[in-house]
């Protein structure tokens, strides 16, 4: 009786307090609600600060067909007032958060109440999880079909396919596309605006996305086939180009009549992304009303002043429907409310309130496809793949992870599917990533998929030779015994002399903070070619490994970023298995313990 009880009071939460209160007549705005079972703090909006520097390009484009809402025959039973709604960086997580079962059931009592509502999209919406691998994103257009998105925003990772299904994907989206930044041959691809009259009111909607995409997909979809390249995101290094395209399109959008402007961005937070990020465009740009933002999973708000001094609200919109932004509108009132509701709890609202709609179907029907496409049979092996010893068992008779403590041959296809597909001087993955063995036979997605299951994305650093050496040597550390952090490599090679103890030092919390004595590591070559440790070389691996400091690896730190989030890494796996392979796994990785990449020196 009290679980009934407790569900009805948070399934009030989202149906009556985001419904019914919002539509007595006494009340004049949306209220800020935090639809979670826990209590929950919003940061308090504070002014900016901001620097960036300047240059400049013309956007180009062209207008965006205006709708009018108010000529609907059912407009005449509404109440002339609508509201926006927008979602961010959902990347597959059509179930977690709100959920889209959630985001259609507010949208359902908004619309049943009178409201005339749009929902809006800020981009990387088909990539991330095991649906979006197994339908390259198509699922999820298709499921945003269901949910009659009115556009969204190109943002980074809509490529992560590649450029042909990118382009299948927006044939088969029922709604519009739009980036005053996404350019062809200096030619925008797709409109840089939309315009809307809804409920009397013009709206117009600038969408811009991230430059850093020409890194953070990989850079050869943007390529002709002589390798030159054919897109950009207006890049420049000063800002100007980009400032430049959203304000000329806020400038159009403006004499096209829209009394309100919403910069729709694919942005973020990033201080790294400078002088791109959302601090940087808007503090440059002038005639904007609100900015709802992406790309950097961020759900801050903040106030800040544009070039002329106005104050423009900024609203992150976080990740995996975990946040739904909000902006009330009326014909006389102008921008009554605009805010987030937030969704904390780590059971999606549908799951812990019994949320069913239309879209439940869907998505179940989606999930059903994602099953049936992992049983599907993709690639061949003539050899085992593996992860523990052939032969060896521990004391108990049990496997003894070998990709933890030695080269295998699973090991060498994941490190070398890094290093082809980005195109790195070497690869690296950490033995306590690859969490499953291909059996020898037929290989289904499901098998490629589980060997790599935590969805990490690919990134490419630059980094001297000596912090590649410090980075094995931090890996070889536990070397007779297991260790996650023991690196499998590609594109080099290197000897573990084990009758050296080890010299690897950390902190409190296991991160690496140096070597006493002598090194393990040695005979460190890149190719044939000795290692130079002044050198420079590309690095290709997991962001958990050379970004986030994973397994306590800290030989990285303050590398310049040459390619940022590319894909997942089951994604590269199965490209390189696909593509490079031509769906066949052969001799070359016949041996269990690998090429010879990795020689260890038993401890006498």
């Amino acid at each position: 009786m009290f679980k009934s009880s407790f569900k009805r009071s948070l399934r009030a939460l989202i149906s009556i307090t985001t419904a019914m209160l919002l539509m007595t007549g006494c009340m004049d705005q949306i209220p800020e609600i935090q639809v979670t079972p826990k209590e929950t703090s919003s940061e308090k909006p504070t002014d900016a600060e901001t620097t960036a520097s300047t240059t400049g390009t013309e956007a180009g484009g062209t207008t965006a067909e205006t709708k009018d809402v108010s000529d609907d025959p059912k407009a005449a039973e509404k109440n002339q007032e609508v509201v926006l709604l927008f979602t961010s960086d959902v990347h597959c997580g059509m179930d977690k958060g709100f959920g889209y079962v959630g985001l259609q059931d507010i949208r359902d009592e908004l619309e049943n109440k009178g409201y005339t509502t749009m929902l809006i999209d800020n981009g990387d919406f088909i990539q991330g999880e095991a649906v979006g691998t197994l339908t390259k994103g198509e699922d999820l257009v298709k499921l945003m079909n269901s949910l009659n998105y009115d556009f969204a925003v190109v943002g980074n990772h809509e490529f992560d396919y590649g450029m042909d299904q990118f382009m299948k994907i927006t044939d088969m989206a029922n709604f519009p596309l739009i980036s005053c930044n996404f350019r062809k041959n200096g030619d925008l691809v797709f409109d840089p605006y939309v315009i809307k009259e809804v409920c009397g009111v013009k709206i117009g909607f600038v969408g811009v996305t991230t430059p850093t995409a020409i890194t953070t997909s990989t850079p050869k979809y943007f390529q002709n086939d002589k390798g030159e390249y054919i897109y950009d995101f207006m890049q420049d290094d000063t800002g100007d180009m980009l400032y430049e395209a959203v304000q000329k399109s806020i400038d159009e959008v403006r004499a096209q009549g829209a009394s309100y402007v919403y910069l729709v961005g694919h942005l973020g937070m990033n201080e790294g992304d400078h002088p791109w990020n959302y601090k940087d465009v808007i503090s440059h740009i002038s005639g904007i009303d609100v900015c709802f933002d992406g790309h950097s999973h961020d759900t801050e708000h903040v106030i800040m002043k544009d070039k002329d001094g106005k104050d423009v609200p900024r609203f992150g919109l976080g990740t995996k429907l975990n946040v739904i932004g909000y902006s009330h509108v009326t014909k006389d009132g102008g921008i009554v409310d605009t805010n987030v509701w937030s969704w904390t709890n780590s059971v999606s609202l549908p799951d812990l309130l019994g949320v069913k709609n239309r879209i439940s179907k869907v998505i179940d029907e989606d999930m059903a496809e994602t099953d049936k496409l992992m049983k599907k049979v993709v690639a061949h092996s003539s050899v085992d793949l593996t992860v523990n010893d052939p032969t060896e068992k521990d004391e108990n008779g049990q496997p003894i992870r070998m990709v933890r403590r030695a080269e295998t041959n699973l090991g060498d296809l994941c490190a070398d599917a890094y290093r082809d597909q980005t195109g790195a001087d070497i690869g690296f993955i950490n033995g306590g990533g690859i969490r499953a063995e291909i059996s020898k036979g037929d290989i289904t997605y499901g098998d490629i998929i589980n060997v790599n299951p935590f969805g990490d994305t690919v990134c490419v650093i630059e980094a001297k030779g000596q912090q590649i050496i410090d980075a094995l040597e931090w890996g070889a550390r536990g070397i007779p015994d297991e260790n996650g952090g023991f690196l499998q490599v590609s594109g080099m090679s290197y000897e573990i002399d084990a009758s050296i103890p080890s010299g690897a030092q950390s902190d409190d919390n296991g991160m690496c903070t140096g070597f006493n004595g002598k090194r393990r590591v040695k005979n460190v070559k890149i190719g044939d070619d000795p290692i130079d440790p002044s050198k420079s070389y590309t690095v290709a691996s997991i962001n958990y490994l050379l970004q986030e400091n994973g397994n306590g690896f800290t030989s990285f730190d303050g590398c310049k970023l040459v390619q940022n989030d590319q894909k997942l890494d089951n994604q590269i796996l199965v490209d390189y298995i696909s593509d490079t392979l031509k769906g066949e796994i052969g001799d070359e990785y016949k041996d269990p313990y690998g090429q010879g990449r990795i020689v260890i020196h038993d401890a006498a």
